[in-house]
């Protein structure tokens, strides 16, 4: 009797064990997949998966390796290794952060493996390091300096006034002549500048005697 409860007590805990354990991971990528860093930056943003089970039940202590790869364009994670293992959460969630990729340029994977006692699976991640654009020169389009303009001072409406007075009684005399040289004369402005009146044209006078 006793040999039979001890034999059913330990198929029991067979059994038990053998649902407990985990037959099947699924590894999804769910943040940092298809990132693009520039050469030599340190990435911010966290390469994070989250492993589920084969009902779809997140799986708690599964350990996720990552690794990078180890000739090329890729870099070192925070621990300056190219591989870090992580230890997932009650969520079945792991993450790497401070990816410091390299000076190489192209398409890279970071290789991911999951392991939960003899189950595990594996997945990768694309990344990509961008070539860094040239900084582009600053051009500054300078205009030519315009020659300095130098502005004639209006001549004052007293100026004006006493050379016209002069041109209308030289023109009153009859004389075209002497009404140019008054204009070329009188013209000027107290201040030196030049004014400008253009010169009356006087004719000969024409006189019309009709016979009665």
């Amino acid at each position: 009797m006793k040999t039979t409860l001890l034999g059913a007590f330990w198929l029991g805990a067979c059994l038990w064990t053998a649902q407990a354990q985990v037959a099947v991971l699924h590894i999804q990528v769910i943040e940092g997949n298809g990132a693009v860093h520039l050469p030599g930056a340190r990435s911010l943003r966290p390469l994070t998966v989250v492993i589920t089970d084969e009902t779809g039940r997140p799986v708690e202590g599964a350990a996720v390796t990552f690794h990078l790869p180890e000739a090329g364009p890729g870099g070192t994670f925070a621990n300056q290794l190219r591989t870090d293992v992580v230890t997932t959460d009650a969520q079945g969630r792991a993450s790497v952060r401070s990816l410091q990729v390299n000076h190489q340029t192209g398409p890279f994977q970071i290789r991911i493996v999951a392991v939960k006692e003899q189950a595990h699976a594996g997945t990768v991640s694309s990344q990509y390091v961008a070539e860094a654009r040239g900084a582009k020169a600053s051009t500054t389009l300078t205009t030519p300096e315009a020659a300095p303009t130098r502005s004639t001072p209006a001549s004052t409406p007293a100026a004006s006034r006493s050379a016209l007075k002069w041109v209308v009684i030289a023109i009153a005399a009859g004389g075209a002549a002497a009404a140019g040289a008054l204009l070329a004369g009188k013209a000027a402005a107290p201040n030196g500048a030049s004014t400008a009146i253009p010169a009356p044209t006087v004719g000969i006078p024409t006189i019309t005697v009709s016979k009665p």
